[in-house]
């Protein structure tokens, strides 16, 4: 087991309050933007940190992908239709339309019958909504600059985790499967491929840009945040126009009194 230099060990599960005060808020910090490194894969940016914070980041990335996969397998369950039951023609009705959504990843159109409407999904937006824009206080909003535009990896990482919640249901009776990087490293990859040629295809026409635009603003509204050219700061604001006015006005209110 590993030491500190004076020869104590490391604890085997660390906490956020194995540390001081001061360490405590800068982790704190440290695991909300890393949590959004993990989803935009952001690079350049160097922290140095302690062994055992190293250790609590990584745990980190484990759980991002398991919280993403928690909060999409009711959401997707419900958006489909899929349902419970020891019902044959149930069942046989969750493996056909797992089938469908899966067949030409037909589950990222907006319409997965006839395929249009490609990566507009409102499946994908909620999805979005929920893990990083769930009110103002959320990731989305506090490190805005990670997410606008709406990255390529988040869509891609989303996409993963809405498909291996189909794949729950390719039995026609829910299973649970881990969304692990080993099991679904290459759906993703395939995925941010998809996106990628997507997005060199149309870009005369801008739609991919278009897209990550309108998810990234749909969230903020989500969230809460209502963006307008007025800010709360700015209406409270006296301008100089008022200041100006002030000055002539104390300006005729001396020359009045002189002249009186």
């Amino acid at each position: 087991m590993k030491k500190y230099s004076d020869g104590s060990r490391y604890p085997s599960r660390v906490k956020v309050a194995d540390f001081d005060d001061v360490s405590k808020d800068i982790l704190v910090t440290a695991i909300s933007i890393f949590r959004c490194l993990i989803a935009c894969q952001l690079k350049g940016i160097n922290i140095k940190l302690t062994p055992l914070a190293i250790k609590m980041l990584l745990k980190r990335t484990s759980h991002v992908r398991g919280e993403l996969k928690t909060k999409m397998r009711s959401l997707t369950r419900t958006f489909f239709g899929f349902r419970s039951s020891e019902s044959r023609d149930v069942i046989r009705q969750n493996r056909d339309l797992a089938e469908s959504l899966k067949d030409g990843s037909s589950f990222v159109f907006k319409d997965w019958t006839t395929k249009t409407g490609i990566y507009k999904t409102e499946l994908l937006q909620d999805g979005i909504n929920v893990m990083w824009f769930a009110n103002r206080s959320d990731e989305g909003i506090v490190y805005n600059q990670f997410f606008n535009p709406m990255p390529i990896k988040v869509i891609a990482l989303t996409l993963t985790a809405i498909e291996c919640c189909i794949d729950e249901w390719m039995q026609g009776v829910k299973e649970d499967i881990k969304f692990t990087a080993i099991a679904y490293g290459s759906v993703y990859n395939n995925h941010l491929n998809s996106l990628q040629r997507f997005d060199e295809r149309t870009a005369p026409y801008k739609l991919f840009e278009r897209i990550c635009d309108t998810l990234h603003d749909v969230a903020r509204f989500h969230a809460g945040v209502v963006d307008t050219p007025t800010t709360f700061s700015d209406a409270s604001r006296i301008s100089d126009e008022a200041i100006e006015d002030a000055i002539r006005e104390h300006q005729l209110q001396e020359e009045s009194g002189r002249r009186g």
